[in-house]
């Protein structure tokens, strides 16, 4: 009697193990795919960005549609951007400025470059005549992306092995560079 109890325990965990390793490495590979994906996206973002010396409305929006189509639901999107100062002599609007080497640069980030370009954080078109920023040669723009929400590798994680890891995210890519040419009017 006690061969057979150690024989149906053995069946009942390797049945849970055959069915449980493979859904977690399914999605832990989701996971990496994703990654990788992003990582793409935002370089080739930056990349345009640097190549062209400017960012449109239609840009942007094209850039969050492309990492909401990677199947992840929501990423938060910290862009900076740091403007060569022409004359440094005169006092800029910005606080938050500073000295690389003899140049003075000034920041703006996400909800300036939003405002500019005329979106609202949901994503929706503000009466704004002007939605291109113009860099120029030696500006610089920095871009950071993570997940918002849970990935189904962590979903799966932590209802199986009650790992609670809401805070933390999976996704992450970032690209930065230096503008290479003065952004123009078409």
């Amino acid at each position: 009697m006690q061969n057979s109890a150690s024989t149906i325990l053995a069946l009942i965990v390797a049945g849970v193990l055959l069915f449980i390793v493979p859904v977690v490495t399914l999605t832990d590979r989701s996971d990496n795919v994703t990654q990788e994906n992003v990582k793409l996206i935002v370089e080739q973002f930056v990349t345009e960005v640097r190549n062209t010396g400017k960012i449109t409305r239609a840009q942007f929006q094209d850039f969050r549609n492309e990492l909401e189509a990677t199947g992840n639901i929501s990423y938060n999107i910290d862009i900076e951007l740091k403007f060569l100062d022409e004359n440094p002599g005169k006092k800029t609007a910005q606080a938050n400025y500073t000295k690389i080497g003899e140049n003075l640069y000034y920041s703006e980030y996400t909800t300036q470059v939003l405002k500019r370009l005329g979106i609202k954080s949901d994503d929706q078109a503000v009466n704004s005549t002007d939605d291109t920023i113009f860099l120029k040669e030696g500006d610089y723009i920095s871009v950071q992306v993570k997940n918002d929400d849970k990935t189904p590798a962590q979903t799966v994680k932590s209802s199986l092995f009650r790992v609670s890891n809401s805070d933390e995210y999976v996704i992450y890519a970032q690209s930065s560079g230096m503008v290479t040419v003065n952004g123009e009017k078409d």
